[in-house]
């Protein structure tokens, strides 16, 4: 495929997705039906996607229309490349550019139009970001930085750096964490390189393996991960000590993948149904990676920026505050409650923690920690808490 012709591709797959179909569900779609299409096509086309995604209201502005040839258009003007090089209309490129098309964007109606964020959002955003809002908002534009642990258990980060070199990915160390190291290049070798299958190195974000380096975690320790998704805290968790390690998630299909996960890492982990988990409480540590908006993750996931609604995060906040009270019934007495978001926004962070505190007697916050998306990791945050024993 040509440059534009990956462009054409883009628009109409942008199209399907304005029209409320899924990214990957489009993506796949065309996938399907433009078999002429080598790897590297799909890898440029699905970057294109993403990029409009994360810039899809200023984008607009920029290309005049909420469509995929408006979002190409305003990608484009952005990157100050010349539109007229590719909307040639010729072959499989973008129909030429209208008179319309050519007339100067008009300018941003507001902040949140300018950095992408729905406008319902940006007091909010604002207001838990303070002064870095704006940053914070430009850096969920931009390509998220891919994020490997080392495992502990098979190696070190110097080993690591070294196996991968050796498989043409170079990566660096990250300041995050201690087991954290950044891709530079080749990170779509990652799924077949011999380092990631033999469990050297599992994909994981900085902040979320900084996350897991403020648990008080120690050999002996019962610990459940009571939100486990995919199982990656639980990995890093049992990468950190020799725990008797639970994972429970409310939808087990989410965990289908963590026994070969935990096989291949070395870790042993057992996953448990809600009732299960009630009947082997109480534990020593109970860890709460909580549903929510995602918005400290929205450069990976940037649909969820503009699926997301007012009531939509109400329910979320809800949710959450249901999960506290739920988890707090499985700590022991003294031991520790961690409590954790992929996201930036107070009220499910600092807020939400303290309305915990406010209903939960004896509960009390022994540390809370947030990272920011500008920073160089996504957003995430971390409050851990404890109740002492009553006489």
């Amino acid at each position: 495929m040509t440059p534009a012709a990956r462009l054409q591709a883009a628009i109409e797959i942008l199209d399907d997705v304005i029209a409320g179909t899924a990214a990957e569900k489009a993506l796949t779609g065309w996938a399907r039906r433009s078999r002429f299409a080598g790897s590297k096509d799909r890898a440029a086309v699905r970057d294109h996607v993403f990029s409009c995604l994360r810039a899809m209201r200023s984008f607009a502005v920029l290309g005049g229309s909420m469509t995929g040839r408006g979002l190409v258009l305003g990608m484009l003007r952005e990157a100050d490349s010349d539109p007229d090089q590719m909307f040639t209309g010729e072959g499989h490129a973008p129909a030429a550019l209208s008179d319309d098309e050519r007339a100067p964007a008009r300018g941003f109606a507001s902040a949140a139009e300018e950095f992408d964020i729905p406008d319902w959002l940006w007091p909010s955003f604002e207001s838990s970001l303070g002064d870095g809002a704006r940053d914070a908002a430009a850096a969920l534009r931009s390509r998220a930085p891919v994020h490997l642990r080392v495992n502990l258990l098979k190696s070190d980060r110097n080993h690591a750096v070294t196996a991968l070199a050796k498989e043409g990915i170079a990566a660096r160390v990250h300041p995050a964490s201690p087991t954290a190291l950044e891709v530079e290049e080749g990170a779509r070798k990652l799924r077949n390189a011999q380092a990631y299958s033999d469990g050297l190195v599992e994909l994981q974000d900085a902040a979320s393996q900084a996350v897991v380096d403020l648990l008080p975690l120690s050999d002996g320790m019962k610990v459940l991960d009571y939100c486990a998704g995919g199982g990656g805290k639980s990995l890093a968790m049992g990468a950190r000590a020799k725990l008797d390690l639970v994972a429970h998630d409310t939808d087990p299909r989410r965990m289908k993948d963590l026994p070969g996960r935990a096989a291949r890492a070395g870790v042993s982990v057992t996953c448990l149904s809600g009732a299960e988990v009630e009947d082997a409480a109480p534990f020593d540590l109970v860890l709460c990676d909580a549903p929510c908006s995602g918005s400290g993750s929205w450069r990976r996931a940037p649909e969820g920026k503009w699926r997301l609604s007012r009531n939509r995060l109400d329910e979320i906040v809800e949710i959450q505050a249901q999960i506290l009270d739920r988890a707090a019934e499985l700590v022991l007495p003294n031991g520790t409650l961690a409590y954790a978001t992929c996201s930036m926004l107070h009220e499910e962070n600092h807020d939400q923690v303290a309305g915990f505190l406010a209903r939960s007697a004896g509960w009390s916050l022994m540390q809370e920690r947030s990272w920011r998306v500008q920073d160089g990791t996504d957003g995430f945050y971390v409050a851990l808490l404890t109740q002492s024993k009553a006489d």
